[in-house]
């Protein structure tokens, strides 16, 4: 990976906890085959936390199932590489996999009532983990479980630890989840848009629990989101992704207050605020292009409307700041 994508403050601590390089995920369907993530470069380092933002149909989820090798049957991996640490995941075998997912790297999803199972009581559900990865008995792994639940601040853990998924809110869900999650102190914990079906008091404090698991256990964590004051909340780095390709990366102070990417100062001008009164707020016209018909050139023009003749043309980095990277003709006319 190219350098100028390390984190300068966090060159100290040797290798990212994952690191995408290149990667390039293919779908092939009837309407043909088509990169719908394309040479993406990510890091996320310990105890950080990241943020992976765009629109619906932009690649975050897909790029955040291969970690896990979760993709659907249409899809795969056919270029870069994955790593956790210095362990390439890419080609690992499945015995090898299913070793490493639910120990060292762990999934809260968008929806945690489709993933948890609805005959199993929540308990034995966050317990499982201990019994298949470290051998632990389930008197062991059910006492355990209830301390889990405690952990995450589920209230009177030892009766919920006996309920079904169903007796539970979703806010409950997806603490359930978290303690799922943890329950091994996995290296990194990717969170594909945990908050969308919560209701916004519930989504603070479940942005606090992610907070202390960040603290408590120095977990890295990777968050999948299009929801920017999540982000800003939240994260201490963040990824902007449009069509399959990183267009602009850095520090979240930064990006928020002097974004560089057309596309990014749109999503915020999108974004309603306290302050944002409903007659400044602007659409970004049209939508995100199929991945079967993805423009030449810089994949944000037929919407921006900063566009010129240069945009036919892929735009590589520029470097707006120290550490603020963006794909934009724009930045190269700013510093040429």
């Amino acid at each position: 990976m190219n350098s100028t994508h390390v984190r300068a403050h966090r060159q100290a601590d040797g290798v990212p906890t994952l690191t995408l390089d290149g990667l390039t995920i293919q779908l092939k369907t009837r309407r043909g085959t088509a990169n719908v993530v394309d040479r993406v470069d990510l890091e996320v380092w310990p105890g950080e936390i990241v943020g992976l933002i765009g629109e619906s149909g932009s690649g975050k989820s897909l790029t955040a199932f291969s970690i896990f090798d979760l993709l659907p049957k249409a899809a795969r991996v056919v270029g870069g590489d994955i790593r956790l640490g210095a362990r390439s995941l890419v080609g690992l075998s499945a015995p090898g996999m299913r070793a490493i997912r639910g120990d060292r790297i762990a999934l809260i999803p968008q929806d945690p009532l489709s993933s948890l199972n609805p005959v199993l009581r929540v308990g034995r559900q966050v317990g499982e983990p201990l019994v298949l990865h470290r051998g632990s008995r389930w008197r062991q792994a059910l006492a355990r479980a209830v301390s889990l639940l405690a952990s995450v601040h589920l209230p009177q853990p030892a009766e919920r630890a006996g309920e079904y998924p169903h007796q539970f809110s979703g806010g409950m869900r997806q603490r359930a989840m978290s303690a799922m999650s943890i329950a091994l102190e996995p290296e990194l914990l990717v969170a594909d848009e945990p908050t969308t079906a919560l209701d916004v008091t519930i989504q603070a404090q479940f942005l606090h629990l992610l907070r202390e698991i960040r603290d408590e256990h120095r977990t890295s964590i990777l968050l999948i989101t299009h929801d920017l004051g999540v982000v800003a909340e939240l994260c201490d780095w963040v990824y902007v992704m449009y069509a399959g390709r990183i267009l602009e990366q850095g520090p979240v102070e930064r990006i928020f207050a002097q974004p560089a990417h057309p596309y990014t100062q749109d999503l915020l001008q999108a974004t309603p605020t306290v302050e944002t009164q409903r007659s400044e707020l602007t659409a970004i016209p049209g939508s995100v292009p199929s991945p079967y018909d993805t423009p030449e050139g810089c994949r944000f023009a037929p919407r921006c409307s900063r566009r010129f003749d240069r945009c036919d043309e892929e735009p590589p980095f520029f470097a707006a700041a120290a550490e603020h990277l963006t794909r934009c003709w724009l930045e190269e006319d700013a510093h040429g």
